[in-house]
């Protein structure tokens, strides 16, 4: 028996929302808002049903009748491939604008210009999971599938670079022939300027043959491996001389940014490029600033800053990537203008803060779980010892509407604009980023500028 549902809006795992005559919540699978849909109920749980979708009797104007990947529907990478991108993004502004009204009781006086880049072929970083099942030929390489029990049959991936996605089979076939494929659990994948690295997670020693077997592949496919034998600490090249091979490039500020396989390093190179360019402008850093950049990571936001403030604080949480920032400041000329240091930042407060000395910008890009005491000591300084401009770039509309209203209920803070980033097309993952702004000042002039970048 199938039920006819209008739906009403998607949730950021793809899934349509409906409602039963009742007044109970349906999450339909495939289902698009503003479509007529027929379904059958799969779930039953006291607050609400998951359905399957049956037919579409009225499709959406925004549905894209052939996604382009063979694994969607599958696949747990994508979830909104039947979406028209642009429609994608909209949907992720309105979850963010709902963040903010719900969770952080605040408004922004602005809506920024969402960020596009690449829809296909953008992800430069991924984890991919491994496993051995014979009945279907050897290994399996690629994402997990929707519900996260068994590894997709993939030969391509359309997310990830072109020439990543076309080794995928042959990659299925080399793991195959080693000693112990069935003690390989998954694969990451980090792409840089000049080379591709991928990471083996293997749980048995490797013999002879293997590393054979992985220098072969790697020459006939231009790869670089890494073997990964317990902890991401363990984790070391194949050829001692390939240790140093990963960078990208900010060519807008002349600099070259090295980082190792495990570090975190944003997924979407050419959103990153904008992102800075972006970051730095709302900013707007004049040479006399002092500039603190929290959750600073291995400088990608520092670096570029320090090609213009007078001087930057980097502070990140962990002491390797507190490192890599200050190697990478030292090979370009940096080391005066921009210094690095090592603190949990999820345990600061504003007696910290005070000791650090007054700030006249800041830029904040934390985790998931946001930067809540960081927000609250923040808050509790006075107006004459905030910072002028507060710049806070997220991958969690949740925790970064919850520190908005820490910043401007506690703290006095104007949220002056807010926008997405469509860093990973076609999922549901949203990354943003809002400006806040000490005292009463009128309208930042440059916000005009950006909506047509």
């Amino acid at each position: 028996m199938s039920d006819l549902l209008e739906v009403e809006s998607l949730d950021l795992e793809g899934r349509g929302v409906a409602h039963q005559a009742d007044g109970k919540v349906v999450f339909i699978d495939g289902a698009l808002p503003g479509e007529l849909v027929r379904v059958q109920i799969t779930r039953q749980k006291p607050s609400y049903d998951r359905a399957k979708l049956v037919d579409i009797v009225r499709p959406s104007a925004q549905r894209v009748s052939t996604p382009p990947c063979p694994n969607f529907g599958v696949c747990g990478g994508c979830l909104m491939q039947h979406l028209e991108p642009t429609a994608q993004v909209a949907i992720k502004q309105r979850a963010l604008e709902d963040a903010f009204k719900h969770i952080g009781k605040v408004q922004p006086q602005q809506l920024l210009a969402a960020m596009h880049g690449p829809y296909f072929g953008y992800r430069f970083r991924a984890r991919f999971s491994a496993r051995f099942v014979q009945k279907k030929g050897g290994m399996l390489v690629g994402f997990r599938e929707k519900n996260g029990r068994y590894v997709v049959d993939m030969d391509q991936c359309l997310v990830i670079p072109k020439h990543v996605s076309d080794m995928l089979r042959p990659l299925r076939t080399a793991l195959s022939t080693l000693s112990r494929p069935d003690r390989i659990p998954q694969i990451e994948l980090a792409v840089g300027d000049a080379c591709t690295v991928l990471t083996l997670r293997h749980m048995e020693p490797l013999t002879d043959s293997d590393l054979n077997t992985l220098r072969e592949f790697a020459a006939q496919h231009n790869v670089i491996w890494w073997l990964q034998p317990k902890g991401p600490e363990t984790a070391h090249p194949l050829n001692p001389e390939d240790s140093d091979a990963l960078y990208y490039e900010l060519p807008d500020y002349d600099l070259k940014m090295p980082f190792k396989p495990a570090d975190f390093t944003q997924v979407n190179h050419q959103i990153n490029r904008e992102l800075i360019r972006r970051a730095l402008r709302l900013l707007e850093i004049q040479p006399n600033d002092r500039v603190a950049d929290l959750f600073c990571g291995l400088g990608n936001f520092s670096l570029p800053m320090g090609r213009f403030a007078k001087e930057v604080v980097g502070i990140e949480g962990s002491a390797t990537l507190t490192q890599r920032a200050t190697e990478a400041a030292a090979l370009h000329g940096l080391s005066d203008s921009a210094k690095f240091s090592t603190l949990n930042l999820f345990e600061v407060d504003v007696s910290w803060l005070r000791e650090l000395g007054h700030f006249d910008r800041v830029l904040i890009d934390p985790p998931r779980d946001g930067a809540f005491a960081v927000a609250k000591a923040y808050s509790e300084l006075s107006l004459a010892e905030r910072p002028q401009r507060i710049v806070y770039v997220s991958c969690n509309p949740a925790t970064l509407a919850r520190d908005a209203g820490i910043l401007v209920h506690n703290g006095g803070y104007e949220l002056k604009a807010a926008g997405v980033i469509n860093m990973f097309p076609h999922t549901g993952h949203i990354e943003s980023i809002a400006v806040f702004e000490a005292g009463q000042t009128g309208p930042l002039k440059m916000f005009e500028s950006l909506e047509n970048e």
